[in-house]
């Protein structure tokens, strides 16, 4: 083949270029979906989060800081209420999930497409937390803290070495009356 030949072919790619030309392009536009739909999760939480507006304006200024109420932006955009309670976004995308973290695993408190459930949710949420947190502050410290038990009273050295001369008098008279029972 003469140079002009090579240039030509050269020119022309080959199938596993244009495969892997196609697959990039294919891997933007998928990119470019996840954070379009990464963006709408977000846009809807914080539709929510300005629904609750009012719930949180509501909050005495004595409880403020029992709540910590923020959008997290990240792979997966949370609307945290509090630091154990937080709405996500389903699977689908649409769905809100109202989540409780506990000792033993996750809940879901609420889960629903409508903004209006989620919201009741979380305000019944907040009114729960309020009453609890009243109901802690109120009783007396008796009531919130297990009441201890005092501890029996230790016997004196004098009691303990009593005892144990008590002992081995007992071990040894059942050991006579023991042998006496056995050579009969």
């Amino acid at each position: 083949m003469d140079q002009d030949g090579q240039a030509v072919e050269n020119r022309r790619s080959s199938p596993l270029k244009e495969a892997v030309r196609a697959a990039r392009i294919e891997a933007a536009e998928r990119s470019a979906v996840v954070v379009e739909l990464r963006d709408a999760e977000a846009a809807r939480l914080e539709i929510l989060n300005e629904a609750l507006d009012p719930t949180f304006a509501d909050i005495p200024a004595e409880h403020a800081d029992l709540f910590d109420r923020g959008l997290s932006q990240g792979s997966m955009p949370r609307l945290w209420i509090d630091m154990v309670a937080h709405v996500a976004m389903g699977r689908d995308k649409r769905t809100y999930r109202f989540l409780h973290d506990t000792a033993y695993g996750r809940r879901v408190l609420a889960e629903s497409t409508e903004t209006a459930p989620i919201a009741e949710a979380v305000t019944r949420y907040v009114a729960r937390r309020l009453i609890a947190r009243e109901q802690a502050l109120v009783s007396p410290a008796e009531a919130v803290a297990p009441k201890q038990e005092t501890p029996p009273p230790q016997p004196s050295r004098g009691e303990t070495v009593l005892s144990f001369i008590l002992g081995i008098i007992v071990g040894a008279i059942g050991l006579f009356v023991l042998g006496v029972y056995l050579t009969r």
